[in-house]
């Protein structure tokens, strides 16, 4: 049997940003911050992790969720998620690359969770935002209790998985200049494109963001950033020379050409280098076709399910508090009844809700946000509660599926309609499904097929029975138990 690593015993939640740059600088390299945590948290459960001893959670300040925008500039707070980004009406003119990479991100439930600045200070260079970020020209600011300082993103990375963040700063704000929308003849626009093995939870085999900039039909500035392909996310000088007062779809080959001649990828389970060299010139030729035709934007689903009720919870807390044993309580409202257990220090918030409160209907698959096994509500918001510190449930309102049941007992009409279609096969998978419907129809009363793809899109079934669990989303839907 695989058995994670232990997560680091200590857990601290403090109440300000300045609080966690002192707790960064006196421990150093043995505290870690966290946010989202989609990445940290696996790499800590692998081993891939060594050395840090202490969290640093930030998740729960307020404010710093925010995307503002002054001043033909787009700022994002170290908060703000895939799925803020995907939900910001203003995103889809303004940002429309790295709104379609928060969009290409795992799942709903995965994109609830997973912040921007989490996914750059990972650093993978398969990782979809980065590129999108680099295309776009963003600048990163890092704080410590040293200062401030800003570097371009294309200089953040310092190698693979490597950065130029010291152990003791924090990122702040991620900003780029806005584009000048979507659909226009001449202006700032830009457009991502990626190639996945599958249509939800797939790592990029190759993808492309590219940004022209046109006037009277001719492109005047052209930047394409590519993923999969090198160490660390490249840019393309070359297509830039040859794009550069042409039309687009005149350059568009010798743009793709360039862009193969790029790339340095390498063999590996996703891809051969071969095929991924084949591969980067379709996409590359994908995105210039679009932004020569005006139709960047036209593949954008409406109404993309977030399985949350609200946009943002804006921080659950303001209170410093601290998880340094096993006889620390961390206190909770759980399934609408105030629950406090002791043993969550080291622990995700699947393994507390199961060993210290009992709540077993939340099952582990894959321990990695893959299978949706695990899946609850916390504050509002589908996620993985196997990627989820146990330290975050202090505070915050959670739902798990034995709570998902009328207070007099009732199943909920999608329980009820699963029995009904057959929906609930070996069951292992059952509740997760459950979870991310019941969001889903909270979220969207009729949902449309797509939506309904899109909102399991994050939960696996081992028997192959989706057909019946998408029938009983649409029955429960329709009302027609």
């Amino acid at each position: 049997m695989q058995r994670a690593a232990p997560l680091p015993a200590r857990y601290v939640a403090p109440g300000s940003l300045s609080e966690a740059a002192e707790l960064l600088s006196s421990h150093g390299a043995a505290a870690r911050l966290i946010a989202g945590g989609t990445d940290l948290m696996l790499e800590l459960s692998r081993g891939a992790r060594s050395g840090i001893e202490m969290l640093v959670d930030i998740s729960g300040l307020p404010g710093l969720d925010r995307i503002s925008y002054s001043d033909g500039r787009v700022t994002l707070g170290p908060l703000v998620t895939h799925a803020d980004v995907i939900a910001s009406a203003s995103m889809l003119t303004a940002g429309l690359p790295l709104a379609q990479a928060c969009l290409e991100v795992g799942s709903p439930p995965l994109r609830n969770r997973a912040t921007v600045v989490g996914n750059i200070v990972t650093a993978s260079p398969a990782n979809d935002t980065i590129s999108a970020l680099v295309a776009l020209g963003a600048d990163v600011t890092m704080a410590s209790v040293r200062g401030e300082r800003s570097v371009p993103i294309a200089e953040f990375f310092s190698g693979f998985r490597q950065t130029v963040l010291d152990p003791d700063e924090i990122v702040t704000a991620v900003a780029f200049d806005a584009l000048d929308g979507a659909n226009r003849s001449d202006g700032r626009r830009g457009v991502f494109v990626k190639l996945g093995l599958r249509r939800a939870q797939a790592i990029s085999v190759v993808h492309a963001a590219v940004v022209a900039e046109t006037d009277g039909g001719r492109v005047a500035d052209f930047v394409v950033a590519l993923g999969s392909v090198a160490p660390t996310i490249i840019t393309v000088p070359e297509a830039a020379e040859l794009a550069i007062g042409r039309e687009l779809s005149e350059a568009a080959d010798d743009i793709a050409t360039a862009a193969q001649r790029a790339a340095a990828p390498i063999d590996d389970i996703r891809g051969s280098a071969e095929y991924r060299s084949h591969a980067v010139g379709v996409v590359v030729r994908r995105a210039v076709a679009a932004l020569a035709s005006g139709t960047e934007a036209d593949r954008w689903p409406p109404e993309s399910p977030r399985l949350a009720l609200a946009a943002s919870q804006d921080g659950v807390s303001t209170a410093s508090s601290a998880l340094e044993g096993p006889g620390d309580l961390v206190t909770a409202t759980v399934n609408g009844a105030q629950r406090s257990a002791a043993g969550a220090a080291g622990k995700t918030l699947m393994d507390w809700l199961r060993d210290d409160l009992g709540l077993t209907g939340t099952k582990e698959g894959c321990a990695e946000g893959e299978c949706g096994a695990c899946t609850v509500h916390l504050d509002g918001a589908a996620v993985f509660s196997c990627l989820v510190p146990a330290g975050r449930a202090n505070g915050a309102t959670i739902t798990t599926v034995e709570g998902v049941a009328s207070t007099v007992g009732d199943m909920h009409p999608f329980q009820q309609a699963m029995v009904d279609t057959g929906g609930a096969q070996c069951g292992f998978c059952t509740p997760g499904f459950v979870m991310s419907a019941v969001a889903l129809l909270d979220e969207i009363a009729e949902p449309t097929a797509d939506q309904i793809t899109i909102g399991l899109s994050g939960n696996l079934c081992r028997c192959t029975g989706y057909c019946s669990i998408i029938e009983a989303v649409e029955t429960a839907a329709a009302g027609t138990l």
